[in-house]
């Protein structure tokens, strides 16, 4: 179930799905450790002898968040329990809190209320070993293992404290204490080890007919004892859990304000609020420690046993500069470091890194079918970074901050760059592609790298490093003469996307249209209206729109991965956000008046129409109802609306100057 709503503050990521259940804990890091593993801990309500846990169907929902912020908004209605449920949750800004505002109210009032939170515990990403136990001093449940601490508590008045609680086993038959809920009373058992979840229940007071009755609900985590209880729940009790709530939602309010202002009379107010939310959900995946994160839906792992809860170099650099064009520069500073710390002594990215900084899971090999050593990399990762710092500088200005990545990040990532190439035909020796699915010379990794390369002969050229600059210059130019002479195809009538180059010399042009071909004008290797790039860019158009109802673009002809539709005529491919949005792109690059943008709004109105309820982008849609497939929220989706909408206003407004000088420029971030 995808996700549908995310909060966090860097350290913690709290996913929910479509029920509002929680199913994703991360910490201490973003994207390590799921300390739930992506399992249903439930919410659910006692009312006069009648129970229901959040994923009963006769719930009424609506999913979203408070203006502009990381705090939840959320109405939930249950005919055949009476009650009306508001929801405000959010994680602390600063502390590692996780702390819930509910509202009950009730259309014809209450004798017995009671309301559960169930977490079922896979500490540190095992149910092995852990431990829960009901702590009388602080009146709650302390879930621990090792160095990892999570105080479950929480206040209703007029006293703190937890009413009823349940410590269990689960698994080898046993449900889980979540099951003695469903009657509204818990066994209070104090302690338990192993394989265990834990029930916490609060009692409403007697309620008349459309009274409210409120509570906070708090899960402090820590990795020690301290941490969760006397700078965790002590302090919340000692100052209020108002005072966190108002401080949080003040806090993203003014952080996501870092935008353009005039995306409103541009776009309208819908886009507008899709880019803000866009900006805080890849904030949510950006840790604190550097790491972007793809995406933390832990559902994933039924398809792959794997997660995308890893950094590509390449995806972050994207998300990077979609917020370095929100004016958000301290978190891409961070990315960057984290780069300049994962790059390995030869000068290239590998795979990709958990949030430690450390080689993540990879299905990419060392050897090929002969068993001769090759790098297990996709080449456009390392490209990629290089092209995101030289724009992050360009955006900033921050000279201090580059100049200490030059001579460990940019020239090491350039040299290597400039060698990795095939002397036969001057193009790139064979990497991985951006889908991670096959092995050659893609159009793709060729923008990518000369992207790259373009920003390293920058750099050397703003540090005066004369031998680079010309090194890195001569580079580009000799890869952009290798790739007009042998990957555009006057038979296709288009570049192509890929060409494999056997051990002799000959070459084999791939025939399948991909929207990946539009990064060799995206990065800056060609002009956006050269005819080669215009006659691609309409056969991406023309071959890989989705005809069924839901529209959008697909990744390319026959695309097999959660394959909907097997008539590839209507249904070439699922429709990807990422993929449909490149297309909005290059209408916009390629405008000439105000009337040419109209394609591009169409795609950006698109996107909005197939939001999830709360905001978020989903990898990609069914074809045919447009419902969410494989991970939501994916922060590339994410961070290609925010350069879609940031290109789209900057272009409206440099046309309209254009027929109309005297009109004065807004302000907005520079570029």
């Amino acid at each position: 179930m995808p996700r549908s709503l995310v909060i966090g503050n860097g350290n913690i990521l709290v996913g929910f799905d479509a029920t509002y259940s929680v199913r994703d804990l991360y910490f201490p890091r973003v994207g390590d450790a799921n300390q739930t593993m992506g399992n249903a801990c439930r919410t659910g309500f006692f009312i006069d002898g009648k129970f229901a846990w959040l994923d009963d169907p006769a719930w009424e929902r609506h999913l979203g968040y408070a203006e502009d912020s990381l705090v939840t908004d959320v109405t939930l209605k249950h005919p055949g329990l009476g009650i009306t449920v508001t929801f405000a949750d959010y994680v602390d800004l600063a502390r590692n809190w996780f702390i819930r505002n509910v509202e009950v109210q009730s259309s014809a009032g209450f004798s017995t209320g009671r309301v559960f939170f169930h977490y079922d515990w896979y500490i540190e990403g095992t149910d092995i070993g852990n431990t829960v136990a009901f702590d009388p001093r602080h009146r709650g449940i302390i879930a621990y293992k090792g160095n990892r601490y999570f105080l479950v508590g929480g206040d209703r008045g007029p006293e703190f404290g937890i009413d009823t609680w349940a410590n269990g086993k689960k698994g080898n038959g046993a449900a889980g204490t979540w099951v003695d809920a469903e009657d509204g009373i818990l066994g209070k058992n104090p302690i338990e080890q192993g394989s265990v979840d834990c029930t916490v229940g609060f009692d409403l007071a007697p309620a008349k007919p459309m009274e409210s009755r409120t509570l906070t609900h708090w899960v402090c985590m820590g990795t020690r004892l301290s941490e969760v209880t006397t700078y965790g729940q002590d302090l919340i009790v000692g100052r209020g859990p108002d005072t966190y709530h108002g401080r949080t939602l003040t806090y993203w309010r003014v952080w996501s304000e870092k935008d353009h202002r005039h995306i409103d009379e541009e776009l309208g107010s819908d886009v507008t609020q899709l880019y803000r939310r866009s900006i805080l959900t890849a904030r949510t995946h950006a840790d604190n420690h550097g790491a972007i994160i793809a995406s933390t839906d832990f559902d994933i792992t039924k398809f792959a046993r794997d997660t995308y809860a890893y950094a590509w170099p390449r995806d972050g650099a994207i998300v990077a500069n979609a917020l370095d064009r929100a004016g958000h520069q301290d978190i891409t500073r961070q990315f960057f470091q984290f780069c300049q710390q994962a790059l390995v002594e030869e000068g290239f990215f590998l795979h990709k890194y958990t949030p430690y900084c450390l080689p993540g899971s990879s299905w990419l090999p060392w050897v090929d079918s002969q068993g001769v050593r090759t790098l297990p990399i996709q080449e456009d990762e390392t490209g990629l970074v290089l092209w995101a710092l030289w724009q992050h500088y360009r955006i900033h200005g921050n000279l201090d901050f580059v100049v200490g990545l030059y001579t460990t990040l940019i020239v090491p990532a350039a040299e290597w760059m400039v060698t990795y190439v095939d002397e036969r035909n001057g193009l790139l020796m064979p990497s991985w592609d951006l889908w991670e699915e096959r092995w050659g010379v893609h159009a793709f990794t060729v923008g990518a790298v000369w992207g790259g390369l373009d920003a390293a002969r920058n750099f050397a050229d703003l540090f005066g490093d004369v031998a680079a600059y010309v090194r890195y210059r001569d580079a580009a130019d000799r890869l952009r003469k290798a790739t007009d002479l042998h990957l555009y195809s006057d038979d296709l009538g288009r570049f192509a996307r890929r060409i494999a180059v056997e051990e002799d010399g000959t070459q084999t042009v791939d025939m399948i249209i991909d929207s990946a071909i539009y990064g060799l004008w995206r990065f800056g290797m060609y002009p956006a209206t050269d005819q080669r790039i215009t006659d691609t860019m309409n056969a991406i158009r023309d071959q890989l729109s989705n005809k069924a109802a839901s529209g959008g673009v697909a990744r390319y002809q026959d695309d097999y991965y959660f394959k909907v539709e097997p008539d590839t005529k209507k249904v070439p491919g699922n429709p990807w956000f990422m993929c449909t949005l490149w297309l909005a792109q290059w209408y916009i690059a390629i405008a000439k008046d105000p009337a040419d943008l109209k394609p591009a709004r169409g795609i950006i109105d698109w996107v909005v129409a197939h939001q999830l309820p709360g905001g978020l982008l989903s990898e990609q849609l069914d074809p045919n109802t447009g419902a969410p497939l494989s991970v939501s929220p994916l922060t590339w989706s994410h961070a290609e609306l925010i350069v879609t909408v940031d290109e789209f206003c900057r272009m409206s407004e440099r046309l309209r100057r254009t027929a109309n000088p005297t009109v004065p420029p807004r302000p907005s971030p520079s570029r």
